[in-house]
């Protein structure tokens, strides 16, 4: 198991990434690494991050202006080689379906539930653990 972990949390809100961060902690579970965070606020700041680093798990804020996180996340799994798994943060529980729309791996509602949260990524992490595990999702 690698020492750490890189979440990168997208919103155009500064207070919610902190929200996220905080939530999460710097460990959401016992049998997941470390978490690293890497903050943007733009969707070139996002595309420009996954290119630069390896990234195991992206939390978007669904409520950000102009690229909302659902938008985004259809694009980065539509365009983005072994793209990472996505956690997306949504409005309200009726919105689920979107999520599924964007092809979330997850979704939590706003506000933040630090124990729904931080259970949703450790999944996710453990999710990323696996496949790294077998080799089918190592950055090429």
């Amino acid at each position: 198991m690698r020492t750490t972990a890189t979440v990168l949390v997208y919103s155009d809100d500064a207070s919610k990434r902190e929200q996220v961060r905080l939530a999460a902690g710097r460990r959401p579970a016992a049998d997941v690494p470390e978490v690293r965070y890497l903050e943007c606020a733009t969707l070139p700041a996002v595309l420009r991050t996954l290119k630069e680093h390896r990234v195991d798990v992206c939390v978007l804020d669904g409520e950000t202006a102009p690229a909302g996180g659902m938008g985004v996340c259809r694009q980065l799994k539509d365009e983005v080689f072994r793209c990472p798994p996505v956690l997306l943060l949504i409005g309200r529980p009726q919105d689920a379906w979107l999520a599924t729309w964007s092809r979330a791996d997850a979704a939590v509602t706003h506000p933040v539930d630090p124990v729904a949260l931080a259970g949703a990524l450790a999944g996710l992490l453990r999710q990323r653990q696996s496949v790294d595990a077998t080799g089918a999702g190592a950055p090429g």
